[in-house]
């Protein structure tokens, strides 16, 4: 089959791609202008690496041409900034996805794969585990515009057939995690401490999270290619509540030694809890997550390790 991975060459799409191209998919992999690959591919691995602007319909109408399957991975804003710009989120996440879906429909291809947020459509949690028919009150920019998506996806799905799965992925972590962005309190957490620096915690540390490994995220896009069922929205999740200092405890077992912390005033978007039920995924993709907390940030050290040469 072949699949055009908008947002292929990033953190989650690399691992998406690696993951497709073992089960012998042709991928056309469509990133920004001067985004180098993330590795070298091999003669036998069949894949076009594609530059382009999601926000020009052009670049995209030509990314997706030919393809079987979308899967959409671009987002051009982060939760905890989303708000300072709510028209920029708008601008460049909806109307790039409507242009998306636009070209589908021309170029009729009947089937996309979503990523959107589990960790921001729910908001605030009347009940745990989160399921999909859980409501829906994002408190950022970020998941509102994730929640419009999906509902325009939706739209295009009984408008014109295209069958579309939307996975809700909780917070994600793993090799090739960009710790720049401050984006995903494992990467950022271990890079810190990999530095000897502080790690700086928002809140008492009592935030719970679910934490799912980004090979296990792969793993159920690689499913959602194979779904043919009736449902659209899946929680991608590892169905386990981690607190920031649980997760500082099992960092300092992997690090072997203490950890500098400072704590500061928390912040009013964050939820307390967010821990969702992925029992859906299991019962229709056949899909559950693998690689325990522990495991995953072992590994995801020793790749920090390399990355930065300590």
């Amino acid at each position: 089959m072949k699949v055009a991975i908008l947002g292929g060459g990033g953190f989650i799409g690399s691992a998406i791609a690696d993951r497709l191209l073992r089960d012998g998919h042709e991928l056309r992999i469509f990133v920004r202008a001067r985004h180098q690959p993330y590795r070298q591919f091999r003669s036998d691995e069949k894949v076009e690496w594609f530059t382009g602007d999601i926000t020009c319909a052009f670049d995209v109408k030509k990314a997706i041409d030919g393809v079987d399957v979308v899967i959409h991975l671009v987002s051009t804003t982060l939760p905890k900034s989303s708000n300072n710009d709510p028209i920029y989120d708008v601008q460049s996440n909806i109307v790039s996805t409507l242009q998306v879906l636009d070209a589908m429909v021309e170029n009729n291809i009947k089937k996309i794969i979503f990523i959107s947020s589990g960790g921001t459509v729910y908001g605030e949690p009347e009940y745990l585990p989160i399921d999909e028919r859980h409501p829906t009150e994002p408190r950022v920019s970020y998941g509102i515009t994730k929640l419009a998506i999906e509902k325009y996806l939706l739209m295009y799905q009984k408008k014109h057939g295209i069958k579309v799965n939307i996975l809700r992925v909780t917070n994600p972590y793993g090799e090739r995690q960009r710790v720049d962005t401050a984006q995903g309190a494992i990467g950022v957490f271990l890079s810190q401490s990999l530095r000897n620096q502080p790690i700086e915690i928002w809140g008492d540390g009592e935030v719970v999270r679910d934490y799912v490994y980004v090979n296990d995220v792969a793993d159920a896009f690689a499913c959602s290619i194979k779904y043919e069922g009736d449902h659209s929205v899946f929680n991608i999740s590892s169905g386990v509540g981690t607190s920031l200092n649980e997760l500082i405890l099992l960092i300092e077992k992997t690090l072997g030694r203490t950890i500098d912390k400072v704590y500061r005033p928390g912040r009013a978007f964050d939820v307390p809890v967010s821990v969702l039920d992925n029992s859906l995924a299991f019962d229709e993709l056949g899909w559950q997550p693998k690689v325990d907390i522990d495991y995953g940030i072992a590994k995801t050290a020793m790749w920090l390790e390399s990355e930065l040469k300590l």
